[in-house]
């Protein structure tokens, strides 16, 4: 199993969030969250409810670690799709800067803007609410809202295969 985890999970009031002392648990239950994608259209962990699905934080839009960390994830699109895994990237970007990076590379993904920093810092993504780019961190997300995998050390280059070695194929 890759993404080995260091610290305690938090969970989440129903509306605030609490701060995680590092990334959360596996096994934990993954906070509650709503945000807006690059499209202005608010999307919730409601909306992803019963899915599996990959939460990847990344520091900045069109940025060449994370260029290349999505160009890898949308190059294996495919593949998240056969087994079911809905990809999801989220940084404190505005939801425009996020468009332009989707634009910019043909992402077949929703990008977030968590600009509060708060679901961030409830999973370890950030430390305060002041953080200026989100930490490199995924989360794989069962179709229960349990977090199955933490990808705590990411490599922009081989993310992508990385998290499809730890999800059984079809």
């Amino acid at each position: 199993m890759r993404g080995i985890v260091v610290g305690l999970g938090v969970l989440m009031a129903a509306s605030s969030y609490a701060v995680a002392a590092g990334p959360l648990a596996v096994g934990s239950a993954f906070p509650d969250w709503q945000l807006v994608d690059h499209t202005g259209k608010s999307v919730s962990s409601k909306d992803l409810a019963g899915k599996t699905y990959l939460l990847w934080f990344y520091p900045k839009a069109q940025t060449p670690g994370c260029t290349t960390e999505g160009r890898g994830l949308r190059d294996r699109i495919d593949d998240f799709r056969a087994r079911g895994v809905e990809v999801v990237g989220v940084s404190f970007d505005a939801p425009e800067a996020n468009a332009a990076f989707v634009k910019a590379e043909g992402f077949p993904f929703r990008l977030l803007s968590d600009k509060d920093r708060t679901l961030a810092r409830a999973v370890g993504a950030a430390d305060a609410s002041d953080a200026p780019v989100a930490r490199r961190i995924s989360y794989l997300v069962g179709p229960d809202g349990r977090v199955r995998h933490v990808y705590a050390t990411v490599t922009p280059a081989t993310h992508a295969a990385d998290v499809l070695g730890d999800i059984p194929a079809p």
